[in-house]
């Protein structure tokens, strides 16, 4: 795959893949910023805004903006994630002048129109008040608070019945001012469209963007670890979490980590969690666990559930696996598949349609990992000796995790 980096005359570079297999032109983009810009008691104003951009811009209102997205047979998407709002858009490419066009009206010219916010702001409170009820999602609010303390990632995205409230249409429009600009912004494209083309279509979208954002400072934070919080529900089963010392994506030892990641928990049906939780001994349906990697703060999270009457026993068993990772480390054969495994796979999971493709790169450039990264990879993974991913293993995996049990209270719940 070639990857062309590709600026426009007013500076807005893009990664582009030329394809001409099928007429299609997939963009995805991102600006810095996300959930955690959302002002204090004004949580869920990101979110919000994600749901506004169709729904009126320009001179089109909401109902008129639809109509000519449809005529043009276009999707377009947006969504607020906790450290970037994202945006994409799939467009025929006979039709792409129209439909960049009706891109930018929703990126430089969203209305916010009243009606409108009512609308999404009910739609969103219809979510939050089920929630309410949701003890799984109740559990994970608490557990991100003793995790994250007042840092913003402990805040719930879409916010609460009493912020979303409070949201005007003056908060959306000073929100889209701070965020949406060039400076901060991201983009991919894919698709039947040559680079000269898509110069003329960047400054288009996103030319009459400010220059700079004015983004409020987040600041980094390690998750209190070494806790046990218990939330009691009455229902069958048990949900346990586990979070240990993470990585950060910029890390000499990186790579070792996801390798060492991989054999504990990440693959679904060879790793080390799965063996020993399901296969031996039928406690949980599924174990995994995941490198989790915000812009400022990492983790290591295991994920399981089972029968209540069986939760000290997973937890004991989950625990006892990565008691023996920390100390013992993978084998030689246990590293050699993974790296196989890995570096066979990527394509597979990542470049599999012309927006996955997109996804893909716009998520390198957020890492700054170089429009070269494919083609290094697996020379990177190769070059991860046994001892790298030991002393991986030995530093994420000795400290004393966090622990949230979920279920019925019981005695046997907790660790002897």
């Amino acid at each position: 795959m070639s990857i062309q980096e590709v600026t426009s005359s007013k500076g807005i570079t893009a990664w582009l893949v030329e394809d001409y297999s099928v007429p299609l032109v997939a963009i995805r983009f991102a600006f810095d910023g996300g959930t955690t810009q959302d002002p204090a008691g004004k949580e869920g104003l990101a979110n919000l805004m994600s749901g506004l951009f169709d729904e009126g811009a320009g001179n089109l209102d909401s109902e008129g903006f639809q109509i000519k997205l449809d005529d043009v047979g276009a999707e377009m998407s947006f969504e607020a994630a906790r450290d970037g709002t994202y945006g994409s858009m799939r467009m025929l490419a006979e039709q792409r002048d129209a439909a960049f066009d009706l891109l930018r009206l929703a990126v430089t010219e969203p209305r916010f129109d009243q009606a409108p916010i009512d609308r999404i702001r009910a739609q969103v409170l219809s979510g939050i008040i089920a929630n309410e009820l949701d003890p799984d999602t109740l559990a994970q609010r608490k557990w991100l608070e003793a995790l994250y303390g007042t840092h913003p990632y402990a805040r719930p995205e879409e916010g609460t019945r009493q912020s979303i409230a409070t949201i005007t249409p003056d908060d959306l429009i000073a929100f889209h001012k701070a965020n949406f600009a060039r400076d901060g912004l991201h983009v991919a494209v894919v698709g039947a469209i040559d680079a000269e083309t898509l110069k003329k279509k960047l400054d288009l979208v996103f030319g009459g963007l400010p220059q700079h954002q004015a983004l409020a400072p987040v600041a980094d934070v390690d998750p209190k670890l070494d806790q046990q919080l218990e939330v009691n529900y009455d229902q069958p089963q048990t949900s346990l979490q586990l979070a240990y010392p993470g990585v950060e994506r910029s890390a000499p030892d990186f790579f070792a980590a996801v390798l060492m990641n991989e054999i504990l928990g990440g693959s679904a049906f060879t790793s080390r969690l799965f063996e020993e939780v399901r296969e031996k001994r039928g406690l949980a349906y599924s174990v995994s666990s995941d490198l989790v990697d915000h812009q400022h703060a990492n983790a290591l999270a295991i994920t399981t559930a089972t029968r209540a009457d069986r939760a000290a026993e997973t937890l004991a068993v989950a625990r006892e696996v990565v008691k023996r990772m920390a100390q013992e480390g993978p084998t030689e054969a246990e590293l050699a598949a993974t790296k196989k495994y890995l570096i066979g796979a990527y394509a597979i999971n990542n470049l599999n349609s012309s927006a996955a493709i997109a996804a893909t790169l716009l998520e390198l450039q957020l890492d700054n990992l170089g429009s070269d990264y494919m083609q290094r990879r697996a020379a990177l993974i190769n070059a991860v000796t046994l001892d790298q991913v030991k002393a991986a293993a030995k530093k994420l995996l000795s400290a004393e995790p966090a622990i949230m049990v979920v279920g019925p209270k019981h005695g046997e719940a907790k660790e002897e």
